[in-house]
């Protein structure tokens, strides 16, 4: 079959490889579609933490071909939540499974998605409906990170919260927002990604600081930092209200620091909490998406077949493109 693997930091290549093995506890499937995130451009570069040699792909749905031992049945559509805990460590014992030292998250540490088929746990499998559009479950995995975020965030009705960046989290956390009852600002230069908010429920939407307190001038009760940039991440607290939240969703290349004044968040008692995968969310996405409660259509910018998948990766996304889904 033919497969995208992280040979290595800065390459990346679409080859023949072997077919997966349906090993203990696994099922195989039938990739149908596959986003192509922003973390995999940051595994690409060496900025996020993988195995070498690995097929990448941790955003897929496919029609399951060997069921194993499992309950589920060849022809089943599913969607992989592609974080394996060990439920034995301190952290899942705990219930904070999301920090499992000993995770091991398929397209990341084990083959992906990024391939024809690919054998994953099936007990990290989730069905979905059979009339589903094929495209739809490639966004089970960052919906469910994004509702772990905004479960962090615990937005409230008539609250108002910005958003921070027009990418798939974004505009998935705009929709999360608006579902919560908040007044809802999505902040971003692109004025395209602007447009889709609005048209997906934001209420208002800014390009600059500037423009965000010119229309809220006290800044917002929540605000969810989805670009994964520096300066957005040092922004932040600039933009929330005294007594506020702030929530970091966006990934910023590891090592990469931020000026962050203490003073201000303690003056002010804002709180900063971060958000990591996706514990006991993966679950919830589906049904969402399934019962169409999100709406993923506008959020797909292009297809493209698995032999344009290396490429994409190794370059940044063309202005204005939300998700590229890779279709084997």
């Amino acid at each position: 079959m033919r497969a995208t693997r992280l040979v290595d930091t800065g390459n990346i290549q679409t080859i023949d490889t072997d077919m997966p093995v349906c090993g203990d506890g696994d099922i195989v499937i039938k990739v149908e579609a596959a986003g192509i995130c922003g973390t995999d451009r940051h595994l690409y570069k060496g900025e996020f933490p993988a195995v070498a040699n690995t097929i990448l792909g941790h955003e897929f749905s496919g029609i399951v071909t060997d069921a194993g031992k499992s309950n589920l049945k060849p022809g089943m559509r599913v969607t992989c939540d592609p974080n394996t805990w060990c439920g034995v460590c301190h952290q899942c014992r705990k219930g904070r499974v999301n920090l499992c030292v000993n995770n091991i998250p398929t397209g990341i540490a084990r083959d992906g998605g990024f391939a024809e088929y690919c054998a994953f746990p099936a007990h990290k499998a989730h069905v979905l409906p059979e009339e589903l559009d094929p495209l739809h479950g490639a966004f089970c995995e960052p919906l469910a990170c994004t509702l772990h975020g905004m479960d962090i965030g615990n937005v409230q009705a008539g609250e108002r919260v910005i958003v921070i960046g027009g990418g798939v989290i974004g505009l998935l956390a705009v929709q999360i927002a608006k579902l919560a009852g908040a007044q809802v600002m999505l902040l971003t230069r692109s004025e395209g990604k602007q447009s889709l908010a609005l048209s997906l429920g934001a209420d208002v939407v800014a390009g600059t600081k500037e423009e965000a307190l010119d229309c809220w001038a006290e800044g917002a009760e929540l605000v969810v930092e989805c670009a994964g940039v520096e300066a957005t991440v040092r922004m932040a607290p600039s933009i929330t209200q005294t007594g506020g939240r702030i929530v970091i969703l966006g990934v910023l290349p590891q090592g990469q620091p931020v000026s962050i004044e203490p003073f201000d968040l303690l003056f002010r008692e804002i709180q900063m909490h971060y958000s990591f995968l996706n514990p006991f969310t993966h679950e919830r996405a589906a049904q969402m998406i399934a019962n169409a409660e999100i709406d993923v259509s506008p959020l797909i910018s292009r297809t493209i077949s698995l032999e344009e998948v290396a490429d994409a990766i190794a370059n940044d996304a063309p202005n204005n493109e939300v998700r590229a889904i890779a279709v084997p």
